[in-house]
């Protein structure tokens, strides 16, 4: 029996025994005729994901030898005999399953022959050092493998290239790490060095660096369009360790003698951690940055944008910044989407018809198309057959067409090259004048040619809630009897916390601080009974005692719900905490006493120590809330109904407030 058949059979028993366990590995096949090798695969069957288009396999091959391909079923030829690592990394794209495990398989070259050199794919699609592309997009819990390329670009003067690449990832923007680092493999000698070592290889001569530029930071560019020079390693240690602030984690690789148009590659697998950002709409960047030791020579950075998905699928929308800061963002605000696209057909495309829904936050009259893939000139200046790009824009929706265009399927025979069959638009949207700090959402429908419609993600941008610190002066008074030991009235000075200008609900915390008071009441009195004053008997005729206190204390809201009915007036109820935080109580005793000679009373006055208490007296109470004004940030006017315990009793609040 021939191995493929056997694999195959032992593939669809271990598929009958599981129908509901999607984990069975990629097996890979290879036919070795001297140091040529077809590679073929056994995947599991794919499952449907309904409405979705027809479900199908990607591919991505590592051979080694420090190659690599995108096809499905490639023949490579080694240079030399050996033992070789292969992997196959198979992405299930419309599929409801987890991707097939990846298991490395070892092959044996014996023989060595004149044969056909391999046709390298095409890597680098911009004029830099430096690159990296991913077999696929970000899905938690997943494995991903990151190709990192570096070269000696076309047209240097330099007969050969030696320096350092320094890789970024898992962004401090985030509140967790997105992905862990499990291997690094290499094939070019390319060491793991420190940042010491970095700076310890960098000549001592004026460096130039790449300025900064913030439109050269998508997928696949460079920012190195503009450059400034620095005098030192000082200035260059800094610049790194500017970069390095921005990520949680970094390495560093030292290579050397890179010839004139010599490419090399990395491969990084890097495991997709289940607790990284829940949002699947999320982009996160991976940065690196190519150090040459030459001085002559520009430092390369290249940012690689990815979205978190829960599913892959080649069609998506992006949307690059989508936690703003509702206190800094004004109608001018842009904002910046990408909807990325792929032919997945069996023959090629003359017409791409993306409809974006745009939010009604959003002004479509201020679109602004940045950049396309394919590049195409506008249809209104084009000549007749040319490759153009047209827009129609309504109130709630855009639309960009590409006419005229080649985009090849990736089931069409021949396209080995995966990129060939994908395309993009980038374009920035500004708010209307009269935004809600609300999320937004926008979609994407992508028409080939005369085909039914494919549905990207939802994007949604929303807003951080923010701090808004508030002041808050009010004056209280007690309409009906008054409980000892409470003022009747009295001016009070608060301070509040909550969300910065949010839409409706929302919850606030309140501190409110009073004027230390001093007052003395009336404790009781006793009659009768004798004292000694200076060695004399007197009668007593009675004593008075009396309580002075000295209070210093506080209000505290720990729970105080507030609903926004409209932009100027707000509702809202919740309790108070009321503790004197110092009490000092100081009896003092009038002792009213009869004459030795019987002439009348006499007054003696005197005070006992003075007794402390922290945190004693403790009030709770419960209120209602209404608030007129430009009540998201202030200034407004509020008055304040509330229901006291221990001693009960009512109390009505009048305040202004002000939030920052």
């Amino acid at each position: 029996m021939k191995p493929g058949l056997l694999t195959g059979l032992l593939l669809i028993a271990q598929l009958s025994r599981a129908q509901i366990n999607d984990t069975l590995p990629a097996v890979v096949e290879p036919q070795v005729q001297d140091n040529r090798v077809k590679f073929t695969s056994v995947l599991r069957p794919l499952r449907g994901v309904a409405g979705a288009p027809a479900p199908f396999y990607t591919y991505f091959w590592e051979f080694g030898d420090g190659t690599y391909s995108f096809e499905k079923e490639p023949s490579h030829v080694y240079r030399d005999t050996g033992d070789y690592p292969v992997r196959l990394y198979a992405t299930n794209n419309y599929d409801d399953g987890k991707k097939p495990p990846t298991r490395l398989k070892k092959i044996r070259v014996e023989k060595k022959t004149m044969l056909a050199a391999n046709t390298a794919p095409a890597f680098f699609k911009s004029a830099g050092s430096l690159e990296m592309m991913t077999n696929q997009m970000p899905r938690p819990g997943e494995d991903m493998v990151l190709l990192l390329g570096y070269r000696n670009k076309p047209g240097s003067q330099v007969a050969s290239v030696s320096g350092s690449v320094m890789l970024l990832y898992n962004e401090k923007q985030f509140g967790q790490n997105s992905f862990d680092m499990a291997e690094a493999r290499s094939y070019h000698q390319e060491k793991n060095i420190g940042l010491d070592s970095l700076l310890a290889y960098a000549p001592a001569e004026e460096w130039i660096l790449p300025g900064h530029d913030e439109q050269k930071k998508g997928l696949f560019t460079v920012s190195a369009d503009n450059y400034e020079v620095i005098a030192n390693k000082p200035q260059l240690k800094q610049l790194l360790k500017q970069q390095m602030e921005t990520y949680r984690k970094h390495h560093i690789w030292r290579v050397n003698e890179v010839k004139p148009g010599e490419e090399k590659f990395m491969f990084l697998s890097l495991n997709t951690l289940p607790e990284m950002i829940k949002d699947t709409n999320a982009v996160v960047t991976i940065s690196g940055l190519f150090i040459p030791d030459d001085p002559s020579m520009d430092i390369e950075q290249f940012n690689l944008e990815l979205q978190i998905v829960a599913s892959h699928d080649p069609n998506r929308i992006m949307l690059r910044n989508r936690r703003l800061n509702y206190r800094f963002t004004g109608k001018n605000r842009q904002n910046t989407y990408k909807v990325q696209f792929q032919n997945t057909g069996k023959g090629p495309a003359k017409r791409v018809a993306i409809t974006i829904t745009i939010p009604g936050m959003l002004n479509t009259g201020t679109v602004e198309l940045v950049d396309m893939k394919p590049a195409c000139a506008w249809c209104d200046s084009a000549y007749a057959n040319q490759s153009c790009i047209d827009t129609i824009l309504t109130k709630d929706s855009i639309q960009f067409i590409f006419k005229n265009i080649y985009l090849p399927g990736t089931q069409q025979e021949g396209i080995s090259d995966p990129d060939s069959t994908m395309g993009y638009i980038r374009y920035r949207l500004r708010f209307n004048k009269n935004m809600k700090k609300l999320p937004f959402t926008s979609r994407a429908a992508i028409v080939f040619d005369k085909n039914e419609p494919v549905y990207t993600n939802r994007s949604v941008g929303r807003f951080k809630k923010g701090l808004s610190p508030g002041i808050i002066i009010g004056y209280n008074t007690i309409p009906g009897k008054v409980p000892a030991d409470i003022l009747p009235q009295n001016y009070v000075l608060g301070f509040s916390l909550s969300e910065y200008a949010a839409y409706r609900k929302y919850f606030q915390w309140e501190l409110y601080l009073q004027k230390s008071r001093t007052y003395e009441y009336y404790a009781g009195r006793r009659t009768g009974g004798d004292t000694t004053i200076n060695g004399a008997v007197y009668k007593v005729e009675y004593r008075d005692l009396y309580q002075k206190q000295k209070v210093f204390s506080v209000e505290a809201v720990p729970l105080f719900f507030r609903y926004n009915l409209n932009a100027f007036m707000v509702a809202g109820a919740g309790a108070l905490v009321a503790v004197d935080v110092e009490r000092t109580t100081t009896p003092v005793v009038e002792t009213y006493v009869q004459r030795p000679n019987g002439t009348g009373l006499e007054l003696f006055k005197g005070e006992q120590p003075a007794q402390q208490e922290s945190f004693a007296n403790w009030r709770g109470a419960l209120f209602a809330d209404l608030q007129l004004g430009i009540v998201r940030r202030g200034p407004a006017a509020g008055i304040r109904f509330l229901q006291y315990m221990n001693p009960s009793h009512q109390r009505i609040f009048l305040y202004a407030s002000w939030k920052l």
